[in-house]
């Protein structure tokens, strides 16, 4: 899922504000770093999502054109295996 860079800003601050209202984070950088943290941190959750979803992509399309077209192959459900292993490999929660 791609996010707008202010989607981003909100989640963060939204992300920032239950940890405070509930006790859970202690600012010793102050609330913009903390905030710079979060948007970075999301970020790059979302990149490696991306990455994820290109290389099950690629992967598909080989195994596809390895299996002479994949007639009568659901892609969409072959594409979700593809995506849940490269995740378990890579640690990612989906």
């Amino acid at each position: 899922m791609r996010l707008r860079d202010e989607q981003i800003a909100r989640l963060a601050e939204r992300v920032l504000g239950d940890l405070e209202r509930t006790a859970l984070i202690d600012e010793k950088q102050g609330r913009p770093a903390l905030l710079a943290g979060i948007r970075g941190a999301i970020d790059a959750d979302l990149k490696a999502e991306q990455a994820l979803e290109r290389d099950a992509e690629e992967l598909l399309e080989q195994s596809l054109r390895a299996m002479g077209g994949g007639a009568g192959i659901d892609r969409h459900k072959m594409l979700k295996m593809i995506k849940d292993k490269l995740a378990k490999e890579r640690k990612i929660v989906l």
